[in-house]
């Protein structure tokens, strides 16, 4: 039994991106889905999308190369892609914790010891909790009422 999408017949697509484009069945996945390539992007297609006109073609096995043969022969453009190129995967690098020095600074006046900074010393907690005991206690004394003398 023969179908009108029997490998090898050529068709035009009629829904979808590639409508208007001419195409050949490479497939018959099932009753109602094809394989096709030429110039549309080769694909699995519902037969509903696809028109079939009365020319078939020997596409032999199938592949890319012997369809657009048969495609550059009749006069049709062919839709080829190209593989994206993919640079090798950079190698991760360990990071290395490297002491950066200062840069020394060149001055015309003669070479002298450097100034040292003198970074006060934070208090001990013990010292800390001392001086608050003792803010404390002044405030409490502060805030306590004063007699009142009267005077006669």
């Amino acid at each position: 039994m023969t179908s009108l999408f029997d490998v090898g017949r050529l068709c035009m697509k009629i829904a979808g991106r590639d409508a208007g484009e001419h195409c050949v069945v490479v497939e018959r996945l099932d009753n109602q889905f094809v394989l096709i390539d030429g110039a549309t992007r080769r694909r699995k297609v519902n037969t509903r999308h696809l028109e079939p006109l009365d020319k078939t073609l020997d596409v032999g096995s199938g592949n890319h190369e012997a369809v657009a043969k048969q495609f550059e022969a009749l006069g049709f453009s062919v839709h080829t892609s190209k593989p994206k190129k993919v640079d090798p995967r950079p190698k991760k690098q360990k990071k290395v914790a490297k002491k950066e020095e200062p840069a020394k600074k060149v001055s015309t006046k003669k070479a002298s010891k450097p100034e040292e900074k003198k970074v006060p010393e934070a208090p001990k907690v013990e010292e800390k909790k001392a001086e608050e005991k003792k803010e404390s206690k002044e405030t409490k004394e502060d805030s306590a009422p004063k007699s009142v003398e009267s005077t006669n």
